[in-house]
């Protein structure tokens, strides 16, 4: 029977806004995701290669490097790869391993000590490839609240923060600014490293300790706050520092759970009224999904849904993308 956390982990994570547990599950659980990750870059790779874009393979370098020796020889190939694992908007990678790593029962009774509730819903997640010496993965500071609709500042949004090999200051692992999520979401700009959304110094909540490395070992999980500052630093080296960010809350929080396009033409145009309701959830760009409820178990979603789901919000045109409005850094220079 999975354990909730302590008392005093809950209490922790409440004062200071992030939570780190060394030991989750067994580091063998995330063997099946890894291998499912490994063999799409092969497929995606030999793709390339039978385009005559990508000369080797890499293959013998294994999980942890063989996608960064494909960067290096061929930076169009690596970046293809790079963004096809990331996906936009329901598109990524999304197998029956990462679908399985989702609902962890591990990881959701952590969540459910922390939101407090038995029925919980998960948001969007992403995989993050942190490729050596890869400019993309240098992340600015941020609150993900940042990237949600305004109408959800006051809700809590759990992010989960998974690495697929042991993360450290060495290999580019999250900075923390604890006790610094109480307050309002600080103003956010977009025009950030690789366009991500960046909080200036003068912005950023002050806390007398400064800010916190997040190292976590494989088979952890860093615990966050929608509104705790955090950024990401430069992998410095040898091999990828592969992780998973995902995203979850209590079922009362606005989600857009049963919302989804009445239809959906040739140019994938949702109908009108779809644009209206979906904007109910913190970040309506993709589909809000069912993954423990005691009261209403057959909302939770099998695997076959939740592919549909995705299909789906990836081929609706991101009309109702844009949830918050930022200023440009350029327009501030």
């Amino acid at each position: 029977m999975p354990l909730p956390l302590s008392p005093k982990q809950v209490r922790f994570f409440q004062d200071e806004g992030y939570l780190i547990v060394p030991e989750v599950f067994p580091p063998s659980d995330l063997e099946p995701l890894r291998r499912a990750l490994h063999a799409e870059i092969n497929r995606l790779a030999r793709n390339f290669q039978s385009e005559g874009k990508l000369g080797e393979l890499h293959e013998q370098l294994g999980f942890d490097r063989q996608l960064a020796a494909i960067q290096r020889d061929s930076t169009e190939c690596g970046e293809a790869i790079v963004r096809e694992i990331i996906g936009l908007r329901g598109g990524g990678f999304y197998s029956p391993e990462m679908f399985d790593l989702i609902l962890h029962p591990a990881l959701l009774a952590m969540i459910g000590s922390l939101v407090g509730a038995e029925e919980i819903v998960a948001s969007p997640y992403r995989i993050r490839p942190k490729l050596p010496n890869f400019g993309r993965g240098i992340v600015p500071w941020h609150q993900d609240s940042g990237y949600l609709s305004g109408h959800c500042d006051e809700n809590l949004i759990i992010t989960c923060w998974v690495p697929f090999v042991d993360a450290s200051a060495g290999n580019g692992c999250m900075q923390i600014l604890p006790r610094t999520h109480r307050g309002k979401v600080a103003p956010h700009h977009t025009g950030g490293n690789a366009d991500f959304l960046v909080i200036k110094d003068e912005d950023l909540p002050a806390d007398p300790r400064g800010a916190i490395t997040a190292a976590c070992p494989r088979g952890g999980a860093v615990f966050m706050t929608n509104r705790t500052p955090h950024c990401s630093t430069p992998n410095d080296s040898n091999h990828i520092r592969w992780s998973v960010d995902l995203r979850y809350k209590a079922a009362e929080v606005p989600n857009n759970v049963g919302v989804e396009p009445a239809s959906l033409d040739a140019a994938g145009n949702a109908d009108p009224a779809f644009y209206e309701q979906v904007n109910v959830a913190c970040y309506p760009p993709e589909a809000d999904f069912v993954v423990r409820s005691r009261q209403h178990p057959e909302r939770v979603v099998d695997y076959a849904e939740y592919v549909r789901l995705r299909d789906v919000y990836a081929r609706t045109r991101p009309a109702f993308a844009e949830v918050r409005h930022w200023p440009p850094l350029a327009a501030l220079r």
